[in-house]
Order: C-alpha cells, then structure tokens, then sequence
C-alpha cells in the first residue's frame, strides 16, 4: 500500500523551479503541458485562479464511505491542468462523517480520536481531485465579497500543498498527452479512475488527510501527520474498502501481494546485472518483463530507493519519460526506502501486453561494517518493483575477488571478471562475476556480501551453509527478536545492552554451530510442511538486529552467532536470549511462509511472521518444553505491558499490520504480529490436540491433523498468495466436530474475537461444583470472562485433577460472554476442576 507522499522531487534535477521554467519553455508559447516532466512539475505546483474565488453555503461532496459538508465559506479554485480543474482551498465551517465498516476500524479510530466514528468540524481544507467535483460543486457557488484578500491570503500556499498529489494525478493526466506520434492520446480505461484527497484542519483532531481513490484496494483512509520521540509517523486512523465493508468477505485467492488494484500491471521476470563497488557504491541495468492488466494506462509507478540514480529508462530500445519521487524526510516511508518511480509511456497501453521494461541507474546505497560486512541499506528497493510478487530472477553480479557474493536463486559458476573471451585480453583476477538464477518464482530478491568464513551442513538432498565474519559491533540499539532483540525490562526504551567486560566470542568461531541450527530446523519443517522448496539455504551474517528471511537467502544478525555465555552477558531477557539462538529456525520457516506462500495484502502479513515463530517454537518444545514455554510467557507478557496508560495489545488485531506501528505504539508491528501472531496459531493448534478425534497419545500424534492441515496450504497455495479468511477455512474443512461452535463448522467466532479483536481476557472459574449420583461423576460450574468485549468467545479447556495428582481433560467450553455455566461428566475420583492449567489460551495470568 502506498501512502500519500506530500514532498515531491524531480531526480537529476537541482532546482525544481528552474527546470519548470525551461519546461515550459520546451512546450512553446503554449501554457499547457506536452511532456510527462512537465506535467508533473505543473501537476506539483498549480496555484489559485484569482478568477475562480466564490462564496458557498450548504454544499455536499458524497464519496463511497464519507460524507464532506461545506457549509458555509469561501473557496477558491486552481488554475487549469490540460483543461481540468484539479484542486480548490475552503475557508469557513465545514464538518465530514466517516461510519468505520467493522470492529477493527472503529477500534483504530478510536486510538487516535477517542470516538467510534468520525464527526469532525474543521475551518479550512485543501482539495485536490481528478473526477467532478468542480461541477458538482458549481450550483452552490455564489460571487465572493471577500475574493482578493482571500486570494492573497492563500495565494502562497496553494502551490506547495499541490506537491503531495502530483504523482498520483499524473497517472490520471498522462492520458491526455499527446502520444509520441503527435496525435491525441486515446482516453480509454477498464476500471474508473476517482480521486478526492482532503487535507482538513480540524477543530478538535488538527490537521488530518482524508483520502478516497478508485484504484486503491482499499479506497477510503484517514492519515494523521504525527510525531513521537523524535521520529515522524503518518498514523492510519481508517482505512476500508466501501464495496466490501472490508475483511468480511476476505480477498481474491491467487494476487499479488500487493493487490492488482494497485499497479495494474504484473511483472513476470525481472533480468539485473549489477556492479557492486564496495564501500558505497552499487550500479545496475534491470530489465522488467511486464504484464499489462487493464486497458488505457499510461503511467506505472515502482519502488526504488532514493539513493539511486535513475539515468536511463527505455521500452524496447527507445526511451521514456521516468520521474523519481523520494519520501518525505524523517517519515516511516522514507525509513522504509520505499521511494517511487513514475514510468511514462509514449502510448496508452493495452490489456494483455507484454512490455520488456530496462532501467539504468546507480548510487551509493551500501555501507562497509567493522568486521567485514557490507549493508545493503536498501535491501528491498535495489531494484526496481512494485511490492512483492512472484516472479523469476536472473542475478548477476560483477564485484571485488576479496568479498563472498551471495544471492537468492541457484548459485551457477562464478567466473573471473574480464574482457569478453576471444578478445586477446585475460580477465581481471581481482574482480568476479556471480550468476544467479531462480529455480521457480520467488516474490523478491536480493544480496549479500562480506568476509567470511563458511561452514556447511545438511538436511536431507538440501545443502545448507553458514557465513560469519571475524567481528561484530554490538553497539547497537534492540528492539524486538524476531524482528531483533529487546532489553532487559526496566531498560530506556531502544537502549543497547549494559555494558560487559567480556568480548564476544567472533561470530566466524560458531558458524558451524549456526549451519548445524538451519539444517536442524529445515529438517524439522520439511518433514511436517512439505519439501524445502530451493535446493539450498545461506545463512549469512549480516550487521545490526534485524533478520529476514528471504528464498534460499538469511539475512541474519549478528546476535545469532553469539554463544549462550556471549548472550547472557548482552543483559537480555531469558525469552530473548532463547530467540536470539532460534532465530536461525525463524528465519528458515519463512522459506515456507512468507516465500513459498506469500501473503495477500498487509492485512495477511501476520500469517508469514506469526507462523514462523510458531514453527520455530515447535521445533524448540520437542529440545526443550520449558524454553517454549518461556518464550510464550513472554510474548504474552510483552502485550500486557503499559504505554501511555495503554496495554500494548490495544494497538491493534493482527489484520493492521504495519499500521500497527504508530506515533502512539511505534514497536507495535512487531509485538503482535511475532506475538500475538504466535499465540493464535498455538490456540488453533491446541484446540486440535485435545479434540477427541486426535486422540490422546504421543504428542507427535496429536500434532497430526495440526500439521496435515499447514502441509495442505504449502501445496495448495505454494507459488500464491492467501488470506487470512483462505487460511481459517483451511482450518474448517478439517475441523473435528467436537470443536463445532454453536453446532457449526465454523471459525467465525475465532475471526471475530481473536484475529479481528486485541484483548487479552482474564478467565476465572466460580461456583464449582463436584456432583458424584448414580449414573457418574458431574462437575458444573460458571466460567467468567472479564476485560473482554462482551462476545468475546474463548474455547477453555477443563481438567479434573484426581487424587494422584493427575489431570484429565473433561472438554472446551465455549465461554461466550460475561459468563458461561457449563455441565460436563468428570472421571470418578474427580478431586476439583481446574480451569487451562497448561496455559493454552491467550489469557492473563
């Protein structure tokens, strides 16, 4: 999902309005724009038509999920673009109404406004649109008193609050250039185009954007500018699809990750060749083999890092318009590197064409680590994309002889840099170049080098290797494992470890241990999920706390190849510590979930993270049942933490994804999505193994129909993307019966309560009672509920403990609500009922 971006740059261009000016120098006598550069610098900078300023009472703009009211004021338009009218300044009494479609929403709403759904006055708003809202707005316009100094007033401001919009009315406008041959550009489309973007200065919230845009997957958002620590944020109180009321209906199985309705466009094969140049420097040629999806676009957007140069771009041999957008500084996107580049084409194009795409660009996007690393600081935008996507890779790399080269895709024969063979000149013994290829579709790629030194293992037919440098700086600040690490509590918050008199043992001197670990996990999860599906596994040292795992390729943290003595002087937590030594199991599960299954939009990402910790932590309960059990301890204990007089889980369900990362839970992401995440896949887990139908014998045994029903997503949706709901339903066409709510096979109230709620219930048993007659034992009783919504439904297990001391299971109750009684027949000898004593439930303690 892309955010609106409000600070837009030209690349190449040192000052945007001396290259304006030569522009419309280029275009003639004529004010209007003839070229894509052009349009965006106009699109950028238009400002009020001093012949447009009217007064205006009881005026209404109805868009799919708000209603915006101007009720009484003056508002004043902008000069016209191509013959359009695309942006307006109010000043006066307005108010906008936005109804949240679900619980989810309205809860996000309510973190950031206090209220359920938004009934907002404001006194001033910029407009910016590409559809009517200039004639629907014409019946209420009147001759304005006040019109110069209005004028005056906002004459100024106008041109830089155009800016943030510039981009995405381009891929409206460009359709109204002329084409290369000098004709008129055909204006066709296959899906509307609709665009209302309102930036509103609000009595009581301040300044907040209110977004509706047609192509967007999810058309409706509210997005607040915000600050914390320092730190700038673009929180997202709401953001819905108005057609579907959101999630309810789940998404289209088999898309993008990044949803078509986004791009328009697919990319099927990307070709890079790549100079690496250490210490900073990375120069590329990527060709893009596109897939057009829908007819009458002219413009396509993709993801590059600012830090790259954009020289060349060129269709076919023959060159194209190409605009680059950075970030706005300090904000999350530009953190991310998610910084866009805007391809204009000489045509419109067709659905069903095929386009080979070539960019040309460089920049000094790496850095050279102590020790012998070199980062990849823009590590998902090197090349240029349009999110994740399945697609085929063919890498090749020319770089330093000194360096070890690793890539995603199958490793072909590295070969000395050099003149082409035949030429009468050797090649240069100082340089290599490695050959990369992808042996099936993969949604991303990407590289990593340094020093190392190499260890290898095995897992079956698959190959594993472990690369680690001599050196490693922990000087580094924590957050959370699984992303990374997390301080001992009572730590300032992103504090570094406490300092240690001992020296970390070198990474280089466990590189085996590290190697042993990932064929260890990659065994374990082939066994249970399905086949490795790339042949062979890298696990590479790479600097700061961050691991990820991407197809064939870990990119790991340093903190992995710390011994248990070299972790227990770092100060952290003992579940960090446990992370820390499983985060090579972790990253070695997303070689299922998250690459061979991807998921289908932001709102499903917790699957990839929550899966593999819960994979990893599988793993880790067959060595040892109390490390697992203290991680999940922890994760729990990390939700009930208080911040701002908030309990962390109250950032949001699992489904926000990054939106959970926000100016009031900046870590947010990453505590629910790895821990709540977890905990959701450990209940469905748990609910399985005390089904009747599973049995009560070995635990492996128990773990079957857990395992079977995962093993059947892996070959289902291997190569695609799922849902959250796709998933559930996996899950309840294997349901056993005996788990049927309310006599259904249904997870419904698992996707209401769990997965689309937040809380963390306490659970408490009253009045129970042991009835012994003369046909069994019964035991009744009233399950509580507390700090819950009020259909908040949780499947508590019950357990007779018998004069031995043993327990056994008497079944789930389904506790729905404030309070639940239950019945059930109890083993005679039942002593008393005790209620989850193994902790199954996300609950607290």
């Amino acid at each position: 999902m892309i955010l609106p971006v409000m600070i837009l740059a030209v690349t190449m261009l040192a000052a945007i309005d001396c290259v304006a000016s030569e522009a419309q120098n280029a275009a003639g006598d004529s004010n209007e724009p003839r070229t894509a550069e052009a349009l965006f610098i106009r699109l950028g900078h238009v400002g009020l038509d001093s012949a447009r300023v009217y007064h205006l009472r009881d005026a209404h703009l109805d868009r799919p999920g708000f209603y915006l009211t101007l009720q009484d004021g003056t508002i004043g338009f902008t000069e016209d673009v191509l013959g359009h009218v695309t942006g307006a300044f109010f000043e006066g009494e307005g108010e906008v109404l936005v109804f949240p479609p679900d619980r989810a929403e309205r809860s996000s709403l309510a973190l950031f406004t206090d209220a359920a759904i938004l009934e907002e006055k404001f006194k001033s708003g910029y407009i910016r649109f590409n559809d009517g809202t200039f004639e629907e707005l014409r019946p209420y316009l009147r001759p304005a008193e006040d019109a110069p100094a209005f004028f005056d007033r906002w004459e100024a401001d106008a041109p830089r609050l155009a800016a943030g919009d510039a981009l995405r009315l381009l891929t409206t406008y460009a359709k109204l250039l002329p084409a290369a041959d000098g004709t008129a550009a055909p204006i066709t489309t296959a899906r509307p185009d609709r665009l209302l973007h309102a930036r509103l200065a609000g009595v009581k919230l301040g300044v907040f954007d209110l977004l509706y845009d047609s192509l967007a997957s999810e058309q409706v958002q509210l997005l607040q500018f915000s600050q914390a620590q320092g730190t700038n944020y673009y929180d997202i109180w709401m953001s819905f699809n108005p057609r579907t009321g959101n999630l309810r209906e789940g998404h289209s199985a088999g898309i993008p990750a990044k949803d078509v309705a986004d791009t328009g466009f697919l990319t099927t094969r990307y070709t890079i060749r790549a100079r690496v140049t250490p210490p900073r420097r990375l120069e590329a040629e990527a060709t893009l083999d596109l897939h057009v999806l829908y007819e009458g676009q002219r413009s396509l957007q993709f993801e590059l890092s600012r830090y790259l140069l954009v020289s060349h771009v060129e269709v076919d041999g023959k060159p194209v318009e190409f605009i680059h957008n950075p970030a706005i500084n300090g904000s999350q996107l530009e953190r991310q590197g998610d910084d866009l580049v805007a391809v204009v084409f000489p045509r419109t194009l067709k659905a069903g064409e095929r386009i080979a795409l070539k960019f040309v660009y460089g920049g000094d996007v790496l850095s050279e680590e102590p020790g012998g690393l070199l980062y990849v600081g823009a590590r998902g935008t090197w090349y240029p994309n349009h999110g994740l996507s399945m697609a085929d890779f063919d890498l090749e790399f020319s770089y330093p002889a000194q360096w070890t080269l690793l890539a995603t895709g199958k490793r072909m024969q590295d070969e000395a840099e050099g003149p082409t063979p035949g030429d009468g000149q050797v090649a240069n013994p100082e340089e290599l170049r490695s050959h990369w290829i992808s042996t099936r579709p993969i949604p991303v790629a990407g590289f990593n080098l340094g020093r190392y030194t190499k260890a290898t293992a095995r897992a079956g037919n698959a190959l594993v290797e472990a690369y680690a440098t001599e050196e490693m700086d922990l000087a580094t600040p924590k957050a959370r494992l699984g992303a990374a690490l997390a301080p001992t509590p009572g730590s300032p918050p992103n504090s570094s470890p406490l300092p240690s008199s001992r020296v970390p043992t070198s990474p280089a001197q466990n590189v085996q241990v590290v190697a042993d670990r990932g064929a260890e996990a990659l065994a374990f999860f082939a066994k249970r999920f399905g086949e490795y599906p790339y042949g062979s596994l890298a696990l590479t040292q790479a600097p700061g706390p961050t691991s990820q795992g991407w197809p064939g390729l870990v990119f790991l943290s340093g903190y992995a190849f710390l011994s248990p003595e070299d972790l227990a002087a770092q100060n952290l937590r003992p579940a960090d510590a446990v992370l820390a030594r499983q985060t090579p199991a972790h990253e070695t599960a997303h070689q299922w979930w998250g690459d061979l299954v991807l998921w289908t939009s932001y709102r499903d990402q917790w699957i990839s993270e929550g899966l593999a910790s819960y994979c990893a932590l599988m793993q880790l309960e067959e060595k040892d049942p109390a490390a697992f059990r203290l991680v999940l301890d922890g994760y729990r204990d990390d939700l009930m933490q208080m911040k701002d007089g908030r309990r962390m889980w109250e950032a949001g369900p699992v489904t926000l994804g990054l939106r959970l990362n926000s100016s009031h839970f900046p870590n947010g992401y990453d505590l629910i999505a790895y821990g709540r995440g977890a905990w959701l896949f450990h209940m469905l887990r748990q609910m399985l193994r005390d089904a009747p139908e599973a049995g009560h014998g070995e635990t492996a045994n128990r773990d079957e129909l857990f395992t079977q029903i995962l093993r059947h997503v892996q070959e289902k949706y291997a190569g695609r993307t799922i849902s959250t709901r796709e998933l559930l339903q996996e899950f309840v066409e294997r349901w056993p019966r005996s788990l049927w709510f309310e006599g259904k096979p249904s997870l419904d109230w698992f996707w209401d309560g769990w997965i689309q709620g937040t809380s963390v219930p306490v659970l408490e048993m009253k009045s129970a009672k042991i009835a012994r007659q003369r046909e069994g034992t019964w035991v009744t009783g009233v399950i509580v509920q507390r700090e819950a919504p009020d259909d908040l439904v949780t499947p508590v297990p019950l357990y007779a403990e018998m004069a031995d001391g043993d327990r056994v299971l008497l079944g789930r109750v389904f506790a729905d609500g404030h309070e639940t009684n239950f019945h059930l027949r109890a083993p005679s000898g039942t002593r008393r009922v005790v209620l989850d004593p193994q902790q199954t439930l996300l609950r607290q303690r």
